[in-house]
């Protein structure tokens, strides 16, 4: 008979495989469902903001959908998520507008599943602040995936960061070094020739 302690320490040690073998399957289910950069969560390299012109960076403060049509706008918008450690919103509204351009049956039920798995699962890496409600529905809706199953959601992360993320992103640091570059143009005064006149020294003539 095992004691109270090695029954604790067996436990434990399955527990562990078990961990440890759910991530295994979930990196192996990564791998297998393709890279597309729009839903894999992996690391991007830094947005290149300095090719992203002042009068163009302007123009995102017109609407939140003006600054998602500009792919430098999406670009520069995940950045200052990513400095609030909240990218996750953007990555997975971008995967889900991917996945409704998916036309091949067998590559919709791969990229739902990876959706599902980094997104909204409850161990997913970068899981979404979705309710339970919508998430429930997501899960029976992907056992027979179409191109509206993540819509519920994706229509409530689009609410969340046009509410919440993009005020703030407005007034990030970010956002207005790009735009403070595009200052007034420049006035030049012309100075009359009645203010010449009166600069004349005194006693000099006046000019012919």
């Amino acid at each position: 008979m095992l004691s109270d302690d090695e029954l604790l320490a067996c436990r434990m040690k399955d527990t562990h495989l078990r961990n440890k073998d759910k991530k295994g399957r979930l990196s192996l289910l990564l791998a297998k469902s393709g890279s597309h950069e729009n839903v894999s969560p992996e690391k991007k390299p830094p947005a290149k903001t300095n090719n992203v012109a002042p009068d163009v960076a302007l123009r995102w403060r017109d609407s939140f959908e003006e600054l998602l049509s500009h792919s430098g706008g999406v670009e520069v918008f995940t950045q200052f998520l990513r400095s609030q450690f909240s990218e996750e919103n953007i990555e997975f509204w971008l995967a889900c507008e991917d996945f409704k351009t998916t036309e091949s049956a067998t590559k919709l039920q791969s990229k739902a599943k990876q959706i599902h798995a980094i997104f909204i699962d409850k161990e997913a890496p970068k899981e979404i602040n979705i309710d339970h409600s919508t998430k429930a529905t997501i899960e029976k809706n992907i056992l027979k995936p179409t191109r509206s199953c993540f819509d519920a959601a994706q229509s409530k992360i689009y609410s969340l960061m046009k509410r919440d993320c993009y005020p703030r992103f407005l007034s990030s640091d970010i956002y207005l070094t790009l735009t403070k570059r595009a200052g007034p143009p420049t006035m030049t005064r012309r100075r009359s020739r009645s203010f010449v006149f009166n600069e004349r020294p005194e006693g000099t003539a006046a000019w012919s």
